[in-house]
């Protein structure tokens, strides 16, 4: 499927927004008052090639989202950005007015889940496209079609030896989450978050679920949507001998995450 029918397709279920779809998978101006001009829109390739971690509904792994060139040219607008210029600042956070970068990011995304080998060739109707979701699954088309795609950004910088501890992302974000990764290769696990709740000794004595790891290369992309979002706490422990894949240890570099997020409605 190009480019042009999958607009076709979100237009078909959702109708023209104010920004026409198909302007966006061209590609965006800078936003006001944002005098840089963006860079090249890291389009992905005509056949993104994504793959379901079995063991997790809605966690889907593109391993090639970016080439070498593009991550190369993402790792630079990142860094013109000067988050990171004192050795104390790791992380920035945006809301609502992304970066222009940020914002052809999103649109990547929406394209390689779009072009992806798991996205069917077929023509649907609006009852269809809201009805089955399994027409698109590696993204639900709920999703895949609400404007804009993402609304929050955070953007992590780790040195070897850092990571993350093991957490579901808060509840104040939507479903639907985006994890683009640059330069240092890593692992990143996934448990199950179990039933809290349940206190009785049946449940306490059975065994934890072992972890699932996910190797994540450099310019790969994470989508987590449904269970994998909600169910399933995510980690990364770069410490010696936790970031072991096929029996070797990974040279460990400094690696930056990109997390894209959407804000939940407020009630």
């Amino acid at each position: 499927m190009d480019g042009g029918d999958a607009a076709a397709i979100l237009r078909q279920a959702f109708g023209d927004s104010s920004d026409e779809e198909g302007d966006q998978l061209d590609g965006l101006e800078a936003r006001d008052g944002d005098e840089r001009e963006p860079p090249r829109r890291p389009a992905p390739r005509q056949s993104p090639t994504w793959a379901p971690i079995e063991e997790i509904d809605g966690l889907w792994l593109c391993g090639d989202f970016l080439s070498p060139e593009q991550q190369r040219s993402l790792l630079s607008a990142v860094e013109e950005e000067g988050w990171f210029i004192e050795a104390s600042h790791n992380q920035a956070m945006r809301f609502g007015s992304l970066p222009a970068w940020a914002t052809e990011l999103s649109n990547s995304i929406r394209e390689a889940v779009l072009l992806g080998d798991f996205v069917p060739e077929f023509e649907l109707s609006n009852s269809d496209a809201r009805e089955d979701t399994s027409l698109f699954p590696i993204l639900p088309l709920e999703l895949l079609g609400r404007e804009p795609l993402f609304d929050q950004l955070i953007v992590n910088l780790y040195h070897p030896g850092e990571g993350i501890c093991a957490h579901v992302d808060l509840m104040r974000f939507g479903d639907g989450i985006a994890i683009v990764s640059l330069e240092s290769p890593c692992i990143m696990h996934f448990t199950w978050v179990g039933d809290t709740c349940n206190t009785s000794s049946e449940v306490e004595n059975e065994q934890p679920m072992s972890k699932v790891p996910v190797y994540l290369p450099p310019g790969s992309l994470v989508l987590m949507s449904g269970e994998a979002r909600y169910l399933w706490k995510h980690e990364i422990n770069r410490k010696p001998g936790f970031q072991v894949w096929h029996g070797q240890e990974l040279d460990q570099k400094r690696r930056i995450s990109i997390t894209l997020r959407k804000l939940s409605i407020a009630e």
